[in-house]
Parts: structure tokens; C-alpha cells; sequence
């Protein structure tokens, strides 16, 4: 039987958990888009070298284990002197992780802008960052809300791995609780029903960005280049 009174008794402290999962998960998610749109631009840069490099980091961190990266910043680089706190440490190894996919993200949506765009605004003498800044970027990034949001909704579910480098999430916290009580159903559900609650009001967020995104992009965008072309 669900106990509530018991369940309200370790409240604050499962409480305190959601708050780290919320802080790791939305740090982890902002360095993420940094990096997959630092890689997405290196691999479409000029120079070849740091192309290979973009797409060597990209294959490597997808082909490693999060738990591997986590273990190897938190106990392995100190002997290096690199001396990272845990929470950090996790926020940093979440969004490096998370930014090799987000990058393929960022690709499919610059790849999805029309050819006449770019040829449209080079035609209006607009440099490199200011193409990039006033016409890819703003109808690229609508189409890559959806599955941008997809991943910061698992990132929720990944939290829980910083438990190996003494970050205690809500998990963490429900974890704790069960050891010392030896009761497992209700922290345990607790901590489900907060991921979910937490989870669904991202998805919410999402959404919402995702209609006031596309309202906006069509008055963003430059007319496609060609005859007979209409607004993109």
C-alpha cells in the first residue's frame, strides 16, 4: 500500500533532487546547443582541418558511453590537473554528449533552407555572420525545435548517471531514502511522478517556441532566388 503521510514526510528532500535534475538537465541542454552549432559551423567551414576534427569529435563522443566521459572528467582529468566540481562536471560531460547529436539536428535544418536563400542574401552584399545571423539561422532553427526539444526531454532521463560522480538528483535522493528506510514504493513513485510532471512541462515549452518560432520565420526570411520564386 501507498503510504501518503510517509510519502509528504520526504518530500523536501526528493524536492531538493528535482532541483539539481532540473539545474543539470538545462545547463547540460544550453551547453549542448553551443556545442552542436560550434560543430555544425566547423564542418561546414573552409578549412579541412577543422572539418575532420568536427566530425571526429562528433563520432567519437556518440561512439562512448555518457557513464565513460562522466568517470574519466571527474576521476581521471584531476590527476591532469583539471579539478572540476561534480555538478559541473556533469552539466559539461551532458552537453558535450548531447551536442554530437544536436549537431546533426543543426545539420538537417541548414540543409532544409532553400539554395536561393544563401544566393539571395550574398546578392544583398550581407557577409558571412550577418547570412548566417538574419537568413540560415532563422529558418533553420524552427524545423530543428521539434527534435531539439525530443532531446532536452531525455536529457531528463539521463540525469540520473551523475549518481556515479556524487551528484544526487531526484533519483539519487529516492535512492537514499529507500536505503535508509528500506521502503521502495514510495520513493520510487515519487520521483516518477515528478520526472513526469517536470518532463510534460517541457514538452508544453516546446511546443509553445515551436508556433511562436514559426509565426515569425516567414516575415524573417529573404525572397528565394528565381523567377517566379515567392517568400520562403
Amino acid at each position: 500500500m501507498f503510504d501518503f503521510a510517509f510519502a509528504w514526510s520526504f518530500l523536501p528532500e526528493m524536492l531538493k533532487g528535482l532541483r539539481i535534475t532540473v539545474i543539470a538537465t538545462l545547463g547540460g541542454f544550453a551547453v549542448a546547443l553551443l556545442v552542436g552549432l560550434g560543430l555544425e559551423l566547423m564542418r561546414r567551414g573552409r578549412s579541412k582541418a577543422l572539418r575532420r576534427i568536427a566530425q571526429g569529435w562528433i563520432s567519437f563522443i556518440r561512439c562512448t558511453p555518457l557513464l565513460v566521459q562522466l568517470y574519466f572528467v571527474f576521476y581521471v582529468a584531476p590527476k591532469w590537473g583539471l579539478r572540476i566540481d561534480a555538478l559541473t562536471t556533469g552539466i559539461l560531460c551532458l552537453g558535450i554528449h548531447i551536442g554530437a547529436y544536436v549537431a546533426e539536428v543543426y545539420r538537417a535544418g541548414i540543409d532544409a533552407v532553400p539554395p536561393g536563400q544563401w544566393d539571395a542574401g550574398r546578392a544583398l552584399g550581407l557577409g558571412p555572420v550577418a547570412l548566417w545571423r538574419a537568413v540560415i539561422l532563422p529558418q533553420a532553427l524552427p524545423p530543428a525545435i521539434p527534435p531539439l526539444g525530443n532531446y532536452l526531454i531525455g536529457l531528463f532521463k539521463e540525469t540520473p548517471l551523475l549518481a556515479a560522480i556524487t551528484v544526487l538528483d531526484v533519483f539519487g535522493a529516492a535512492n537514499n531514502i529507500a536505503g535508509r528506510t528500506f521502503r521502495y514504493n514510495e520513493p520510487y513513485t515519487v520521483a516518477a511522478v515528478l520526472l513526469l510532471v517536470v518532463s510534460l512541462l517541457a514538452a508544453w515549452a516546446v511546443r509553445r517556441i515551436e508556433r511562436r518560432m514559426t509565426l515569425h520565420r516567414t516575415g524573417r526570411a529573404l525572397p528565394s532566388a528565381g523567377p517566379g520564386s515567392g517568400p520562403v
